[in-house]
């Protein structure tokens, strides 16, 4: 299992994604250059985190979305 990411990591990786698709690649040292590029001010760990959620994202769009495991039932 993973560490969980904060809704704020989060939040800030999904805009930047959004925004500059075609920057990041699935290169975790690649995804640091362009997160300093786009976010003032932060700190080496909070970067890191972006970055490496960013190379996550950026994983799960080229593979396209995949069928989950467990699919929970909707109870009416």
């Amino acid at each position: 299992m993973g560490r969980i990411k904060t809704t704020p990591i989060k939040r800030i990786s999904k805009k930047l994604f959004s925004l500059h698709k075609e920057e990041f690649t699935a290169d975790f040292d690649n995804n640091k250059k362009g997160v300093v590029k786009f976010v003032q001010n932060t700190s080496k760990s909070v970067r890191n985190k972006i970055a490496g959620y960013l190379a996550r994202l950026v994983k799960k769009s080229l593979e396209g979305e995949r069928p989950r495991k467990y699919v929970r039932e909707s109870r009416e």
